[in-house]
């Protein structure tokens, strides 16, 4: 067999694999604000939750708490690629896979908040809680999960000529780095916030108007 055919033949040992393109450095850096900025403006959208229930006394139902989590499982693998290409260690596997569990965790929400939209579509329902620029805000947290969906099927489209490239200033991988703690410390206070809600009991009720576990210690109203 000639040269040639060996490099037609997927059996053959001396079969020349396809050159993967460099990826582009500013692309790249581009991708790496990309998933800084989608910690961000998740980060932005938990306190706006927090805001709401701890300024306007709205508690959160169950869905809306579901909604929280699949929020907060979708930002982790963003967050993961951010400290693995922080560090130095991200793949170009490992980037894909991240998006994709993102993909995932958003298709999650977006089906809970879509129910929750469903529950009140019917005319003359209020809806439960306020309205933020005249939508509630399961209706908000729809389209902040098919926004996540479409960045990333983007950057996986674009994984080929753009791997997120952390940068190299020590300013501004503390604001990388910042950014990280900041959606660290929300899982936090949401974790504390549904201990303050559900307390000793098994399920969160469906209209909350109090801190169960302070209502149980004899502490809250």
């Amino acid at each position: 067999m000639s040269t040639t055919d060996s490099t037609l033949d997927p059996q053959s040992p001396m079969r020349e694999l396809p050159i993967e393109p460099q990826p582009n450095p500013v692309l790249s850096r581009i991708m790496f604000w990309g998933a800084v900025a989608f910690i961000l403006g998740y980060c932005a959208t938990l306190l706006g939750a927090f805001g709401v229930q701890l300024g306007l006394g709205e508690f959160p139902c169950p869905l809306c708490m579901v909604q929280r989590y699949a929020m907060i499982l979708a930002t982790l693998p963003a967050m993961w690629i951010v400290i693995e290409d922080l560090r130095g260690t991200l793949t170009r596997g490992r980037y894909v896979r991240s998006l994709g569990l993102s993909i995932i965790a958003s298709v999650c929400g977006a089906v809970e908040s879509t129910r929750q939209i469903l529950l009140h579509i019917k005319p003359g329902d209020p809806g439960y809680g306020g309205a933020v620029l005249g939508m509630h805000l399961y209706t908000w947290a729809l389209i902040t999960f098919v926004i996540v969906i479409l960045y990333c099927g983007v950057a996986m489209t674009l994984n080929r000529y753009a791997v997120p490239l952390a940068p190299t200033t020590p300013a501004l991988r503390g604001v990388a780095w910042g950014v990280c703690w900041l959606f660290i410390a929300i899982i936090a206070a949401n974790v504390i916030a549904i201990i303050l809600l559900e307390g000793f009991a098994l399920v969160l009720p469906d209209d909350p108007t109090y801190y169960n576990l302070l209502h149980q210690l004899g502490i809250g109203v």
